[in-house]
This record gives structure tokens, sequence and C-alpha cells, in this order.
């Protein structure tokens, strides 16, 4: 059985922030959990959002900063110049599975093993 965290104690953070080409983030969280982000809905010209408009800026620019996610525009890592998003409306959101462990199992599958070695034949 799953323990409700006690929000009055726990602190959502954002530890790794993984892009989508979709303009979503995969956000991994101090709990353990993974939470998926569409930013699409913000992502509008005139907004401060506005730089992401370019899906190359958008992820080459994510990061995590101050416990949530961000992107460093300027790459100097200067908090007052990023764009994030309140750690809290991500966390919110439903949690999902870890998109990176699905690929990894697909991987894994598509690689087949063979031994480096010479094997001594038994008699």
């Amino acid at each position: 059985m799953k323990q409700e965290l006690d929000m009055t104690r726990f602190w959502p953070k954002v530890v790794q922030a993984v892009p989508t080409d979709e303009y979503g983030v995969y956000a991994y969280f101090n709990d353990g959990s993974v939470r998926f982000f569409d930013t699409k809905p913000l992502i509008k010209s005139g907004t401060v959002f506005e730089p992401l408009l370019d899906i190359e800026v958008f992820k080459s620019k994510l990061t995590v900063m101050n416990g949530t996610v961000a992107w460093d525009i300027d790459g100097l890592r200067d908090t007052r110049k990023c764009i994030d998003i309140d750690p809290l409306v991500i966390f919110e959101q439903p949690a999902v599975e870890d998109p990176l462990c699905n690929e990894l199992m697909a991987a894994e599958k598509r690689i087949t093993y063979k031994p480096s070695f010479n094997t001594p034949s038994r008699n």
C-alpha cells in the first residue's frame, strides 16, 4: 500500500528533467515519482516563454535549477535570468511511468549478448 506524502513536511524538488519533441517535460522528483508536464499551453509569442518556441532551445536549455524545471537561456546559471516553473505546479500532475526505464528495457531486448571470451570445453 502506497503511503500518502505529508505535504506539510514534504517539499517536492525536481532532481532531473527530460524534454520531449512535443514541448513536454518529464520531471523526476525527490520522492522517486516521475511527472509529465505539457508546456505547450504556456509557450506563446509575447510571453516569458517565447524563447522556447524554438524546439532546439526548449530541449538544449532545459535544466534543473533551485529544485525545479528551468531553461537557462543565456547559459550562465543565473537564476534571475532563467525561465522556470513552480515545482508544485508540476508535482500536481499525475505520476507516470519512467520513460527512460521503458527505453532502456526496449534497448536491452534489441541487444544480443555474445560472450567475448572462449569458454573451455568440458570433456
